[in-house]
């Protein structure tokens, strides 16, 4: 069966890719969950916009990873989350909070697929976030997360 990735699928391609997988692992697996749709020849033209789409979001090689990375790990990241008053939040933060927050601090637009965080984040206070900025440039930073 021959695909379209729509997102990144470890050990199969990058979005745009056009990639030939067993039917029941494409059907099955992939296109339910949105990581790929069926290839036609007009898909052919939907792959080359999500590529342009990622080249536009993508960091641009190892040594913007890495000026991107020293930004990160100097930037005061800052969540605003409701919470009680034992310090206990009303839910979790989650990964696109993460990236909401990075960018409302001054920093670089990130992919929240790339955060990697410490478990269920549900206390107020300092927790430090991963992110993969690049295959082999991984990031580290802190996040305070304050009641508000």
């Amino acid at each position: 069966m021959k695909l379209i990735l729509t997102q990144a699928v470890d050990g199969l391609g990058v979005p745009g890719d056009v990639v030939e997988v067993k039917d029941g692992y494409g059907r099955n697996f992939l296109q339910p969950r949105g990581l790929a749709v069926a290839w036609t020849t007009g898909g052919e033209k939907q792959a080359t916009q999500i590529r342009r789409a990622q080249k536009s979001r993508e960091i641009r090689g190892i040594e913007h990873a890495k000026e991107v990375k020293a930004a990160l790990e100097a930037a005061n990241v800052v969540l605003k989350s409701h919470a009680g008053d034992n310090g206990k939040l009303f839910g979790s933060v989650t990964a696109n909070d993460v990236v909401l927050a990075v960018k409302a601090a001054g920093g670089p637009a990130l992919d929240k697929r790339a955060i990697t965080l410490p478990g269920h984040i549900k206390m107020v206070g300092k927790h430090k976030v991963g992110v993969r900025l690049h295959p082999a440039v991984e990031a580290s930073f802190a996040i305070e997360v304050v009641a508000g």
